[in-house]
């Protein structure tokens, strides 16, 4: 076994950690014998003047359990890997105008400290917009509250925003340069601008934004691999993203400097209605050999997806709308779960071989998983009984867009579903224009009369459209048009509807918790759609992770606890929500499903 462990800086008091590089020699990244960090010269990247190959892996933390992050990162190292990757996701950390997250969860400083303790390198995508099937790729929705907003240039009303996030940032970084004594070797600017490229001064701007505030180890930027000319910034090493070996041949783009390929997919992602996708373990080694023997750095993407919980995923509009599953497991070498695939031992393998002087630690254990009894959901509450919960509902002669509704502190709405209603008095059919985002319940009279295409209506009645966000693109030129809910006006006959009383339903943890004080009702067979059900999960002992599965629910989001596991649809592909053992308490746990359609089953969650 090898003899690793950390030490002190007696300087800067703080931590650094031994680690093994290329050459199998123990080096430290302690303040006191720092002079040179990451370079590139024609052919190689050096580390404190000496060769030095990235073998990096992406695991993100804002989709693993906080309580799993040594777990992960563990077995990262254990299957030879030296450098993680991870993005900063701008939504998550600066949910409202003025108001910063950067704890429990979202603690970016204990989770680069974390990667320095266990001897990892870590290579920083602080964004802002970083893609990564995130919901609008990352960036806040308030950003489109502004008509004129312009994503990813130079527009004023962005630039400005991104630097407000920056100044907030990137001091919590710079002390983690390794120049400073920090584990953060390379720092990626934005993500794939070559595909968007819409505004020639914007690299140059987030470059200068990051440098200007301290930034000075060596700068990156990727680029899907038929877009290497355009897209990158003078002084950033262009980096590829490819899922085969057949795109490899990128040399000619850059022929000063060393290659790497920063996001080599281990897999890919799935969305709702599609098959699950498998990349098999063979091609990905294969792949990963021929990198490293044509002297190349690499990163997978992921090493270890995780989890998109609560409504954190994105969505595809190529060729047509998909929502994406909230399961991030990418068919990585670590399932989302954890768990060691054939590719991590084939890549365990493979490095190993690679990199002959260097002891590898132990594969840590896995976890034990446990199969509950179903939870018993007792008790229902319908939507209309639930609306008092809500912040109070807007007026409007026209329908707003849930971005531009007066909540939150004047910040909109992000997630979640929004209700209009109002009145019609006379029959017809009813047209949405094409300005429903991106799902609709249609009710009469608070009767559920089905989705939304033309329907015809008789009389005077209360109309109500349940729209429901499933997710903004998350990539592509159309991320300035990603508003939610009601978009345009609806028409009965030729008539636009006018005069909405409209309610956010966002489904914050604090509007579930209010749920407590609610009318809830004994769970029978005349429960109305929508609604919310809840039930009770018993856990004996120490909690285990486990997976929920809803046979008989149709479509809806998990809520245990209070925490937003994220929606289900019996579409699939995905058929279960991973549930992680931190989530759960020992005893009784409470267990919340909102639906928005009619199940087959409504006794029993298993």
């Amino acid at each position: 076994m090898c003899t690793k462990g950390n030490m002190q800086c007696s300087v800067c008091a703080s931590w650094a950690s031994l680690c093994t590089d290329i050459s199998g020699e123990l080096r430290s990244h302690c303040c006191l014998n720092v002079s040179v960090g990451l370079s590139a010269n024609s052919s190689q990247f050096t580390l404190e003047g000496e060769p030095f190959h990235i073998l990096g892996g992406s695991v993100h933390y804002f989709r693993v359990p906080r309580a799993y992050w040594r777990d992960r990162l563990l077995k990262m190292k254990a299957c030879g890997i030296n450098t993680l990757t991870t993005y900063v996701p701008w939504s998550l950390h600066q949910p409202e105008r003025g108001v910063f997250n950067f704890h429990t969860q979202l603690d970016l400083e204990a989770y680069l400290n974390l990667a320095a303790e266990l001897g990892l390198w870590v290579i920083l995508r602080p964004g802002p917009y970083i893609s990564s099937e995130l919901d609008l790729g990352g960036l806040p929705s308030w950003l489109l509250r502004d008509a004129g907003m312009r994503l990813r240039t130079t527009y004023p009303g962005f630039t400005e925003a991104v630097n407000t996030f920056f100044d907030k940032l990137i001091p919590k970084v710079f002390p983690l340069q390794f120049r400073k004594g920090g584990p953060i070797i390379a720092v990626q600017v934005e993500n794939e601008y070559g595909s968007f490229a819409k505004d020639e001064g914007y690299m140059h701007f987030i470059k200068e934004a990051l440098q200007s505030r301290g930034i000075s180890e060596l700068l990156l930027t990727s680029h899907l691999h038929n877009k290497l000319k355009s897209g990158g910034v003078d002084g950033a090493i262009r980096s590829v993203n490819l899922v085969s070996a057949a795109k490899l041949l990128f040399s000619a783009c850059q022929p000063n400097s060393p290659a790497i390929v920063i996001d080599y997919w281990t897999g890919w992602y799935d969305a709702w209605g599609d098959l699950h996708h498998v990349l098999p373990p063979e091609d990905m080694v294969s792949t990963v050999r021929e990198i490293l023997r044509r002297g190349m750095s690499v990163n997978l993407y992921m090493f270890h997806g995780g989890s998109s919980f609560g409504f954190m995923s994105g969505a595809l509009t190529d060729p047509s709308y998909k929502a994406l599953i909230p399961s991030y497991d990418y068919d990585a070498p670590l399932t989302e779960a954890g768990e060691y695939t054939p590719k991590y031992h084939l890549l365990r393998d493979l490095l190993s071989r690679y990199n002959r002087m260097l002891c590898f630690p132990d594969m840590p254990a896995l976890r034990y998983k446990e199969s509950y009894e179903a939870a018993i959901m007792y008790q229902h509450l319908s939507l209309w009984d639930a609306l008092s919960f809500t912040e109070e509902p807007f007026k409007s002669s026209k329908p707003v867009n849930m971005e531009n509704l007066p909540v939150n502190n004047g910040n909109g709405q992000s997630y979640g579903y929004t209700l209009y209603e109002t009145t019609i008095t006379s029959g017809g059919i009813l047209r949405s224009g094409d300005h429903v985002r991106d799902r609709a319940l249609v009710f009469v009279d608070r009767k559920y009369i089905g989705l939304f295409n033309n329907q015809t209506l008789q009389g005077r009645r209360t109309l109500s459209l349940l729209v429901e966000n499933c997710g903004r693109v998350h990539q592509g030129r159309d991320l300035d048009k990603q508003r939610k809910g009601l978009v345009g006006d609806i028409l009965l006959n030729t008539i636009p509807l006018r005069d909405f009383t409209i309610y956010s339903l966002d489904m914050k943890p604090s509007f579930i918790d209010s749920l407590y004080q609610a009318p809830w009702k004994t769970l029978s067979e005349t429960a109305s759609f929508p609604g919310f059900f809840m039930g009770r999960l018993f856990v004996y002992g120490y909690p285990s992770d486990t997976f929920v599965k809803l046979p008989g629910w149709e479509k809806g989001v998990v809520f245990i606890n209070g925490l937003n596991l994220g929606r289900y649809w019996s579409i699939g592909p995905q058929q279960t929500l991973y549930l992680p053992g931190p989530f759960l308490n020992s005893g009784i746990n409470q267990v919340k499903l909102c639906t928005n359609q009619n199940l087959s089953f409504w006794d029993k969650l298993s």
